[in-house]
């Protein structure tokens, strides 16, 4: 039999106040996301704080801390209340036929070099009023981008996401090893000790030298050289015409840079790692028509671009593949 004295002192009112404090953590901007005033903010919290038994939040400073006990009901309270979203809103019927509006997508440049082309097309042919923007995103920026309503979702290597977020594996970014043979000649297949005795130039869009692939090459007693940095992967060509040097970059982009400046490529020692590339979005977008139309849409496009570039190893298709039959087999 289900206990109601908790219950009876609670409304579905009270847990949306809750999740819009754990998300902002300041009583001033979820007020006014939540079109009240702070002082009856203020009273929500104090009514959740009693049904609960918990002090839920504490100021510190400008910011409220969630408490353990906040912490551990967060993501049960967004499930349940996104729950019930999907089963009282109402059919959100699309047709990308007639749809006159923009769809917007995050992704760093190397992404936005593989699949923005093909996708734009796509969605030229498929909504032909529609605009289609990239939004310049990294791994450091992705999430905080999302949660000002940037784009639509965010295709990067995401973390744990937050309880009001959906991360979804799209595939596994391979590295290659690209050079320009007239500069860097190369025997292959390229060792570890070729590697970390060659020059290298990096990718970094901060400048920061500290970059997984030497995390993994300290760990396996071998240490590279960086001698340059740039800051978008379309400078590594020239970079690399000019000097005796490798950059290691996704496989995505390898070929299409080898094709461009004459450069040549090769694969990376054994083992090294790869990034998991995912795609992350809004809870509150899981049911609208047009994000679930442009999330099936990028799957099938990155999944078909990843298999003509020969990027896609069999045991990565299944996971863009079940990204699309969630996609195609929900609402959201």
């Amino acid at each position: 039999m289900m206990k109601t004295p908790t219950l009876r002192n609670l409304d579905l009112n009270l847990l949306y106040a809750f999740t819009i404090l754990m998300e902002e953590l300041n009583v001033s901007r979820a007020a006014e996301r939540m079109y009240i005033g702070q002082p009856g903010l203020s009273g929500a919290l104090r009514r959740l704080r009693e049904a609960l038994g918990d002090e839920l939040f504490i100021r510190v400073g400008r910011k409220l801390q969630p408490t353990p006990r906040a912490l551990a009901i967060a993501p049960d309270i967004a499930s349940a209340l996104a729950t019930i979203e999907r089963t009282v809103q109402p059919p959100d019927a699309f047709d990308p036929a007639t749809w006159e509006g923009e769809f917007r997508v995050g992704l760093c440049d190397n992404l936005e070099m593989a699949f923005f082309g093909v996708l734009t097309a796509r969605v030229r042919e498929l909504a032909p009023h529609a605009r289609v923007v990239a939004v310049a995103a990294t791994k450091r920026d992705s999430v905080s981008l999302l949660e000002e309503g940037a784009y639509d979702f965010s295709v990067a290597v995401h973390g744990e996401p937050a309880s009001w977020h959906i991360r979804q594996p799209l595939f596994d970014q391979h590295l290659k090893c690209l050079y320009d043979p007239q500069r860097l000649p190369l025997t292959q297949p390229l060792s570890m000790e070729q590697y970390g005795n060659r020059q290298h130039v990096i990718v970094s869009s901060v400048g920061n030298d500290v970059r997984e692939v030497d995390a993994f090459l300290q760990l396996a007693g071998v240490s590279r050289e960086i001698v340059a940095s740039v800051s978008r992967y379309s400078a590594v060509g020239p970079v690399l015409q000019a000097i005796p040097a490798i950059a290691t970059v996704p496989e995505t982009v390898a070929h299409c840079m080898a094709r461009l400046y004459g450069l040549s490529v090769c694969d990376t020692p054994p083992d090294f790692p790869v990034e998991p590339i995912s795609l992350l979005y809004r809870k509150v977008d899981e049911v609208k028509g047009s994000a679930v139309w442009f999330r099936q849409l990028f799957s099938d496009v990155a999944l078909q671009a990843l298999k003509d570039s020969g990027c896609l190893p069999e045991g990565v298709r299944s996971s863009a593949h079940d990204l699309r039959n969630r996609n195609l087999g929900s609402d959201g």
